[in-house]
Protein backbone atom coordinates (compact mmCIF):
# COMPACT_ATOMS: atom_id res chain seq x y z
CA UNK A 1 0.00 0.00 0.00
CA UNK A 2 1.32 3.45 -0.94
CA UNK A 3 0.38 6.82 0.47
CA UNK A 4 0.58 10.10 -1.41
CA UNK A 5 2.51 12.93 0.11
CA UNK A 6 0.57 15.49 2.12
CA UNK A 7 0.96 18.83 0.39
CA UNK A 8 1.75 21.79 2.59
CA UNK A 9 -1.00 24.37 2.44
CA UNK A 10 0.05 27.81 1.25
CA UNK A 11 -0.71 30.80 3.44
CA UNK A 12 -2.35 32.50 0.48
CA UNK A 13 -4.92 29.67 0.37
CA UNK A 14 -5.89 30.43 3.97
CA UNK A 15 -6.33 34.10 3.04
CA UNK A 16 -8.42 33.13 0.01
CA UNK A 17 -10.65 30.98 2.22
CA UNK A 18 -11.09 33.84 4.71
CA UNK A 19 -11.99 36.41 2.04
CA UNK A 20 -14.34 33.98 0.29
CA UNK A 21 -16.14 33.41 3.59
CA UNK A 22 -16.49 37.18 4.07
CA UNK A 23 -17.99 37.53 0.58
CA UNK A 24 -20.33 34.60 1.10
CA UNK A 25 -21.63 35.82 4.46
CA UNK A 26 -22.14 39.31 3.06
CA UNK A 27 -19.48 41.11 5.10
CA UNK A 28 -17.86 42.11 1.81
CA UNK A 29 -20.50 43.32 -0.64
CA UNK A 30 -20.54 43.42 -4.43
CA UNK A 31 -18.71 46.52 -5.65
CA UNK A 32 -17.13 47.21 -2.26
CA UNK A 33 -13.52 48.25 -2.12
CA UNK A 34 -11.19 46.20 0.06
CA UNK A 35 -8.94 47.99 2.57
CA UNK A 36 -5.47 48.90 1.30
CA UNK A 37 -3.13 45.91 1.04
CA UNK A 38 -0.98 47.19 3.91
CA UNK A 39 -4.00 47.55 6.20
CA UNK A 40 -5.51 44.21 5.18
CA UNK A 41 -2.18 42.40 5.66
CA UNK A 42 -1.90 43.86 9.17
CA UNK A 43 -5.48 42.87 10.01
CA UNK A 44 -4.90 39.28 8.86
CA UNK A 45 -1.41 39.14 10.36
CA UNK A 46 0.17 38.04 7.07
CA UNK A 47 2.84 39.33 4.70
CA UNK A 48 1.88 41.56 1.80
CA UNK A 49 3.28 39.09 -0.80
CA UNK A 50 0.99 36.33 0.59
CA UNK A 51 -1.96 38.70 0.57
CA UNK A 52 -1.19 39.81 -2.98
CA UNK A 53 -1.02 36.17 -4.11
CA UNK A 54 -4.44 35.53 -2.52
CA UNK A 55 -5.93 38.56 -4.26
CA UNK A 56 -4.60 37.30 -7.59
CA UNK A 57 -6.24 33.91 -6.99
CA UNK A 58 -9.57 35.55 -6.15
CA UNK A 59 -9.24 37.69 -9.26
CA UNK A 60 -8.75 34.58 -11.38
CA UNK A 61 -11.98 33.19 -9.86
CA UNK A 62 -13.85 36.34 -10.81
CA UNK A 63 -14.54 37.30 -7.18
CA UNK A 64 -12.25 40.34 -7.05
CA UNK A 65 -11.34 43.02 -9.57
CA UNK A 66 -8.12 45.01 -9.36
CA UNK A 67 -8.12 48.54 -10.77
CA UNK A 68 -4.90 50.23 -11.78
CA UNK A 69 -4.09 52.70 -9.03
CA UNK A 70 -7.55 52.24 -7.55
CA UNK A 71 -7.32 49.22 -5.28
CA UNK A 72 -9.16 45.91 -5.19
CA UNK A 73 -12.95 45.52 -5.36
CA UNK A 74 -15.48 42.73 -4.93
CA UNK A 75 -16.83 41.98 -8.39
CA UNK A 76 -19.93 44.02 -9.27
CA UNK A 77 -21.40 41.03 -11.11
CA UNK A 78 -21.91 39.16 -7.83
CA UNK A 79 -24.66 41.56 -6.82
CA UNK A 80 -26.76 41.56 -9.98
CA UNK A 81 -29.14 38.79 -10.96
CA UNK A 82 -30.80 40.77 -13.74
CA UNK A 83 -29.48 43.05 -16.47
CA UNK A 84 -30.86 46.59 -16.79
CA UNK A 85 -32.90 45.78 -19.94
CA UNK A 86 -34.44 42.77 -18.19
CA UNK A 87 -35.20 44.90 -15.14
CA UNK A 88 -37.12 47.28 -17.38
CA UNK A 89 -39.14 44.42 -18.86
CA UNK A 90 -39.93 42.99 -15.44
CA UNK A 91 -41.05 46.29 -13.94
CA UNK A 92 -43.25 47.22 -16.91
CA UNK A 93 -45.07 43.89 -17.30
CA UNK A 94 -48.09 43.29 -14.97
CA UNK A 95 -47.74 39.50 -15.16
CA UNK A 96 -44.05 39.72 -14.27
CA UNK A 97 -44.95 41.95 -11.32
CA UNK A 98 -47.34 39.23 -10.15
CA UNK A 99 -44.62 36.61 -10.57
CA UNK A 100 -42.23 38.70 -8.48
CA UNK A 101 -44.77 39.04 -5.68
CA UNK A 102 -45.34 35.27 -5.71
CA UNK A 103 -41.58 34.77 -5.47
CA UNK A 104 -41.33 37.29 -2.62
CA UNK A 105 -44.15 35.49 -0.78
CA UNK A 106 -42.02 32.38 -0.34
CA UNK A 107 -38.57 33.98 -0.19
CA UNK A 108 -39.28 36.73 2.32
CA UNK A 109 -41.39 34.44 4.48
CA UNK A 110 -38.35 32.17 4.87
CA UNK A 111 -36.08 35.13 5.60
CA UNK A 112 -38.42 36.33 8.34
CA UNK A 113 -38.69 32.83 9.84
CA UNK A 114 -34.94 32.32 10.12
CA UNK A 115 -34.28 35.91 11.20
CA UNK A 116 -36.61 35.43 14.15
CA UNK A 117 -34.67 32.30 15.10
CA UNK A 118 -31.12 33.51 14.49
CA UNK A 119 -30.87 37.30 14.70
CA UNK A 120 -28.16 38.61 17.04
CA UNK A 121 -28.18 41.85 19.01
CA UNK A 122 -26.21 43.47 16.19
CA UNK A 123 -28.84 42.28 13.72
CA UNK A 124 -31.56 43.73 15.96
CA UNK A 125 -29.83 47.12 15.87
CA UNK A 126 -29.60 47.07 12.07
CA UNK A 127 -33.23 45.99 11.81
CA UNK A 128 -34.26 48.84 14.10
CA UNK A 129 -32.40 51.38 11.96
CA UNK A 130 -33.98 50.05 8.76
CA UNK A 131 -37.44 49.90 10.36
CA UNK A 132 -37.17 53.47 11.70
CA UNK A 133 -36.08 54.75 8.27
CA UNK A 134 -39.09 53.07 6.64
CA UNK A 135 -41.53 54.37 9.25
CA UNK A 136 -40.11 57.87 8.76
CA UNK A 137 -40.94 57.61 5.05
CA UNK A 138 -44.52 56.60 5.84
CA UNK A 139 -44.95 59.52 8.23
CA UNK A 140 -43.59 62.18 5.85
CA UNK A 141 -46.63 62.11 3.60
CA UNK A 142 -46.16 64.40 0.62
CA UNK A 143 -42.53 65.11 1.58
CA UNK A 144 -40.91 61.84 0.52
CA UNK A 145 -40.42 60.56 -3.02
CA UNK A 146 -41.53 57.15 -4.18
CA UNK A 147 -37.90 56.31 -4.92
CA UNK A 148 -36.90 57.08 -1.33
CA UNK A 149 -39.76 55.03 0.07
CA UNK A 150 -38.94 52.16 -2.29
CA UNK A 151 -35.31 52.16 -1.19
CA UNK A 152 -36.31 52.19 2.50
CA UNK A 153 -38.77 49.34 2.00
CA UNK A 154 -36.20 47.22 0.14
CA UNK A 155 -33.52 48.03 2.75
CA UNK A 156 -35.80 46.81 5.55
CA UNK A 157 -36.35 43.47 3.80
CA UNK A 158 -32.62 43.23 3.06
CA UNK A 159 -31.88 43.71 6.78
CA UNK A 160 -34.23 40.80 7.50
CA UNK A 161 -32.38 38.66 4.96
CA UNK A 162 -29.06 39.55 6.61
CA UNK A 163 -30.50 38.58 10.00
CA UNK A 164 -31.55 35.18 8.62
CA UNK A 165 -27.87 34.11 8.51
CA UNK A 166 -28.61 32.08 5.40
CA UNK A 167 -26.11 32.92 2.67
CA UNK A 168 -28.32 31.76 -0.22
CA UNK A 169 -31.33 33.78 0.95
CA UNK A 170 -29.13 36.82 1.58
CA UNK A 171 -27.48 36.83 -1.84
CA UNK A 172 -30.79 36.18 -3.58
CA UNK A 173 -32.35 39.20 -1.87
CA UNK A 174 -29.25 41.29 -2.59
CA UNK A 175 -29.38 40.26 -6.23
CA UNK A 176 -33.01 41.34 -6.34
CA UNK A 177 -32.46 44.61 -4.46
CA UNK A 178 -32.85 46.93 -7.45
CA UNK A 179 -35.86 44.96 -8.65
CA UNK A 180 -37.46 45.16 -5.18
CA UNK A 181 -36.98 48.93 -5.10
CA UNK A 182 -38.52 49.31 -8.55
CA UNK A 183 -41.34 46.95 -7.60
CA UNK A 184 -42.28 49.12 -4.62
CA UNK A 185 -41.99 52.34 -6.63
CA UNK A 186 -44.18 50.88 -9.37
CA UNK A 187 -46.81 49.63 -6.94
CA UNK A 188 -47.25 52.18 -4.18
CA UNK A 189 -48.73 55.00 -6.24
CA UNK A 190 -51.59 52.88 -7.52
CA UNK A 191 -52.08 51.21 -4.14
CA UNK A 192 -52.37 54.50 -2.26
CA UNK A 193 -54.84 55.78 -4.85
CA UNK A 194 -56.90 52.56 -4.71
CA UNK A 195 -57.39 52.29 -0.95
CA UNK A 196 -57.22 55.11 1.58
CA UNK A 197 -56.04 52.78 4.35
CA UNK A 198 -53.06 51.37 2.40
CA UNK A 199 -50.36 53.52 4.00
CA UNK A 200 -51.65 52.74 7.49
CA UNK A 201 -51.92 49.05 6.66
CA UNK A 202 -48.35 48.87 5.36
CA UNK A 203 -47.08 50.67 8.45
CA UNK A 204 -48.89 48.20 10.72
CA UNK A 205 -47.76 45.13 8.75
CA UNK A 206 -44.11 46.16 8.80
CA UNK A 207 -44.31 46.95 12.53
CA UNK A 208 -45.85 43.55 13.28
CA UNK A 209 -43.16 41.86 11.19
CA UNK A 210 -40.38 43.76 12.96
CA UNK A 211 -41.78 42.97 16.41
CA UNK A 212 -42.23 39.27 15.59
CA UNK A 213 -38.59 38.98 14.48
CA UNK A 214 -37.24 40.91 17.47
CA UNK A 215 -39.41 38.79 19.75
CA UNK A 216 -38.10 35.55 18.23
CA UNK A 217 -41.53 34.38 17.02
CA UNK A 218 -40.48 32.51 13.88
CA UNK A 219 -43.80 31.08 12.72
CA UNK A 220 -45.58 34.38 13.36
CA UNK A 221 -42.88 36.28 11.46
CA UNK A 222 -43.28 34.03 8.41
CA UNK A 223 -47.09 34.30 8.53
CA UNK A 224 -47.01 38.11 8.85
CA UNK A 225 -44.51 38.41 5.99
CA UNK A 226 -46.67 36.29 3.71
CA UNK A 227 -49.84 38.10 4.77
CA UNK A 228 -48.15 41.39 3.86
CA UNK A 229 -47.45 40.15 0.33
CA UNK A 230 -51.00 38.78 0.09
CA UNK A 231 -52.33 42.25 0.89
CA UNK A 232 -50.13 43.88 -1.76
CA UNK A 233 -51.29 41.31 -4.33
CA UNK A 234 -54.94 41.91 -3.40
CA UNK A 235 -54.76 45.68 -3.77
CA UNK A 236 -52.76 45.50 -6.99
CA UNK A 237 -55.31 43.08 -8.45
CA UNK A 238 -57.97 45.71 -7.77
CA UNK A 239 -55.81 48.40 -9.40
CA UNK A 240 -55.27 46.27 -12.51
CA UNK A 241 -58.95 45.35 -12.75
CA UNK A 242 -59.89 49.03 -12.50
CA UNK A 243 -57.41 49.91 -15.24
CA UNK A 244 -58.83 47.20 -17.52
CA UNK A 245 -62.36 48.51 -17.00
CA UNK A 246 -61.20 52.02 -17.84
CA UNK A 247 -59.46 50.83 -21.03
CA UNK A 248 -62.57 48.90 -22.04
CA UNK A 249 -64.80 51.93 -21.48
CA UNK A 250 -62.44 54.14 -23.49
CA UNK A 251 -62.49 51.70 -26.40
CA UNK A 252 -66.29 51.66 -26.35
CA UNK A 253 -66.38 55.46 -26.26
CA UNK A 254 -64.00 55.59 -29.20
CA UNK A 255 -66.20 53.22 -31.19
CA UNK A 256 -69.31 55.26 -30.36
CA UNK A 257 -67.65 58.52 -31.42
CA UNK A 258 -66.60 56.97 -34.72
Amino acid sequence: MSFGQVKQRRLSDDIVERLEAMILEGTLKAGERLPAERVLAEQFGVSRPSLREAIQKLGAKGLLVSRQGGGNYVSEGLGSMFSDPLLHLLESNPEAQRDLLEFRHTLEGSCAYYAAQRATEVDHQRLRQAFDALQDCYLRVGKVSRAEEGAADAAFHLAIAEASHNAVLLHTIRGLFDLLKRNVVTNIGGMYAQRDETREQLMRQHRELYEAIIGGHAEAAREISQRHIDYVQEVLAEVQAKELRLQRAQRRQGTADA
